[in-house]
């Protein structure tokens, strides 16, 4: 049986160098300005409210973009990801600007038993994590498992609406599973959702489709009450070429984007 998470691995430790090097990940302006937070985090300031002082990990960090905002906001941050490459250019670049952030290289899966449990009070997770995790249940319970009692889970994520397009025809039409699947959908593309330069040998990725449905169910069968949900219709990237047209950060469909949902922001509180 074929390794997903090997296979993801591999992709991504690679896609690490070059999103360090292009500059859709330009760290220039955390470095000039040390007010500025990354597009997602200030996209959803408003929902995030008051952070300060809390105890917070992001899972599936990358380069720790969201990770460094999150710290400029008053929590006290930890980051978690399952690439070395990822975190080593993190790393770096939280020194740069001085942020204070506990890096942990793991699966996802793993966190409780690295991190420890019910020691947080945040949980954050970005937008285009999800997809890489064949059970959203898992993920859910180790959401439970890292948040204290009254802690909080919040994520921006891909919608699932949007992830059954088939780009690659116009306009765009479901193609791929909305409902989670047992087996992986497998792509073998070069580029990235960023402009990225440089030769590309690990292109074969794994990845899962999660419903609504399932990813709330999962959440409230783990002991978390919803206390936030809000559908958007933009995501921070050009996720239809050709057809998404970008206002500031976002990308939102060129014809009529209220016919789709492209993106979501999720809260939910852990019984205390």
């Amino acid at each position: 049986m074929t390794d997903s998470f090997a296979v993801n691995k591999a992709n991504w430790d690679e896609r690490a160098v070059l999103h360090a090097a292009s500059p859709g990940y330009s760290f220039d302006d955390f470095v000039t300005d040390p007010a500025h937070l990354s597009p997602v985090v200030r996209f959803d300031r408003p929902r995030l409210g008051d952070i300060s002082g809390l105890r917070g990990v992001h899972l599936q960090c990358h380069l720790a973009s969201d990770t460094i905002s999150l710290a400029r906001l008053g929590a006290s941050m930890t980051g978690l990801d399952f690439s070395g490459p990822a975190l080593e250019e993190a790393r770096r670049r939280a020194e740069a600007v001085g942020a204070s952030i506990d890096f942990h290289e793991a699966n996802v899966y793993d966190a409780v038993e690295v991190l420890g449990s019910g020691r947080f009070d945040l949980v954050y997770t970005g937008i285009g994590a999800l997809c890489w995790l064949p059970s959203v249940a898992r993920w859910a319970a180790v959401v439970a498992g890292l948040l204290r009692p009254g802690g909080r889970l919040f994520i921006r994520e891909c919608h699932p609406m949007l992830a059954t397009l088939d780009e690659t025809v116009d306009p765009a039409v479901p193609r791929y599973p909305y409902f989670e699947h047992t087996e992986p959908l497998v792509f073998d593309e070069p580029g990235s959702y960023v402009e990225v330069a440089g030769e590309q040998h690990h292109t074969v990725t794994h990845e899962w489709a999660h419903s609504l449905g399932e990813i709330i169910t999962a959440l409230l069968d783990n002991g978390l009450t919803l206390t936030g949900f809000t559908e958007h219709d933009s995501v921070p990237w050009d996720a239809v070429p050709g057809q998404m047209v970008r206002d500031g950060n976002e990308w939102r469909m060129r014809d009529t984007p209220s016919r789709i949902a492209a993106s979501y922001t999720l809260q939910a509180v852990k019984a205390g």
